[in-house]
């Protein structure tokens, strides 16, 4: 069969790495890709918001399956558009998407089905959040209602600093139409985790924990971003486990469901485990980047064929199978991230990192310039690999980042520390 990955970051390498491994997948293409997964797939210059486009190489070429990365697409409805056409495609349709595309909407499903969440208030008017913020509890935290790339996320100490984040939303406009609306929301406390399941709309199939790390720099400082790297398992023990998935997952299929926005695809719910418990901080739509790398280096099923149980709606009959082993994935970007990146860079030292099932280097912004590979993004590689333990897939992922360099490369040092 034909699949096409839309999408060209580190996650659509792990995807087109992955689904290569399918005996029953003929041909990859990944829609525009990067330099690293044009050594996995075919790359086509479709950018992936470009639906029309998408849809007429999908028709064109005769693809079997599309496997949608990014939020976005989704969240613009690509997959209602496929599927009128009679394609196939995974993830999912455009009103279900908006439990990711408004931090507004998703709040409320949380709260209108109590599922465990923090607090918060919903604001369209600066003044008036100004106003509630004079007496709010510190620290708190500013969320911009729409998507923004991992960056409409602000922790603020005190008033100043949540106004900051308030009028770079609202009155700078930096976000653009995600930061017309906010959410000002209690600060959680705890451990962070994530927590990836497939679902058909009637059946949960969860995959191996993951914790990844949002925030720039080491100790968790800095402002956050799109990730800096994950390991797999996380912490979260088999009750806890249990817990999430019968107070958090299953009630938010159901309350989907009860909205009349059936939700088939991934559905990836970002957790903090407080005192009293894990408690929701997010919901994304798809895999999580970086987690989707050591998460899919530990599955063995046949990604095909879970992608296809869900489609068929028959995803009771697949048992993931997983690897025993943990991953640890370590992040390598550009100076500057998360603001403006210096890019253009020439990357050495690719060829002296051995990859293999145990390894992966996947490449999220790379560019093929001559017969170089070059920076083109923030994030620029996720250097992914197995161990005994975290502790050793941690060794390992960081040996073989430390081969790796170019003018300006940073990375954290603390991802999977101490584990």
């Amino acid at each position: 069969m034909k699949v096409l990955v839309i999408g060209s970051g580190g996650r659509e390498h792990a995807l087109a790495w992955k689904l290569k491994q399918s005996p029953r997948v003929r041909e990859v293409f990944c829609a525009p890709g990067n330099a690293g997964i044009a050594g996995t797939a075919q790359c086509v210059d479709i950018g992936a918001t470009d639906i029309d486009r998408l849809l007429s190489f999908a028709r064109e070429v005769k693809i079997d399956l599309t496997v949608v990365g990014p939020e976005e697409p989704l969240c613009r409805g690509i997959v209602d558009r496929f599927e009128e056409a009679g394609l196939r495609i995974f993830g999912p349709r455009k009103q279900a998407a908006e439990l990711e595309g408004s931090k507004v909407f998703s709040k409320r499903i949380m709260t209108q089905y109590m599922i465990p969440t923090a607090n918060a208030r919903t604001f369209d008017d600066p003044e008036r959040a100004r106003q509630y913020l004079q007496s709010a509890d510190y620290p708190i935290v500013v969320k911009a209602d729409g998507l923004a790339a991992g960056k409409g996320v602000f922790i603020a100490t005190d008033y100043e600093d949540a106004c900051g984040a308030l009028d770079a939303c609202m009155v700078e406009k930096t976000l653009g139409d995600a930061g017309r609306r906010v959410l000002v929301e209690e600060y959680l406390q705890g451990d962070e985790t994530s927590v990836l399941a497939f679902t058909d709309g009637k059946t949960i199939a969860v995959l191996p924990t993951a914790r990844d790390y949002k925030r720039a720099f080491d100790g968790d400082q800095g402002p956050n971003t799109g990730g800096m790297g994950a390991y797999s398992p996380s912490e979260l023990n088999d009750d806890m486990m249990d817990h999430v998935v019968g107070q958090i997952l299953v009630p938010t299929v159901h309350a989907m469901n009860r909205e009349g926005r059936k939700y088939k695809g991934m559905l990836y719910a970002g957790l903090m485990v407080t005192k009293g418990g894990p408690k929701v901080l997010e919901f994304n739509v798809r895999f999580g980047d970086p987690e989707a790398q050591p998460v899919l280096m530990r599955l063995k099923t046949d990604l095909v064929t879970v992608l296809e149980a869900v489609l068929d709606e028959r995803l009771d009959e697949i048992d993931l199978e997983y690897d025993e082993r943990a991953a640890c994935c370590v992040v390598m970007a550009s100076e500057g991230y998360p603001a403006a990146s210096r890019l253009g860079r020439v990357i050495e030292g690719l060829d002296a990192v051995e990859t293999g099932p145990d390894l992966q280097v996947f490449h999220a912004g790379t560019a093929r310039r001559g017969n170089e590979i070059v920076t083109s993004g923030g994030r620029v590689l996720g250097v992914t690999a197995l161990g005994a333990t975290v502790g050793e897939a941690r060794d390992r992922a960081y040996a073989a980042a430390g081969r790796i360099r170019w003018e300006g490369c940073r990375y954290r040092k603390d991802v999977a520390k101490g584990r």
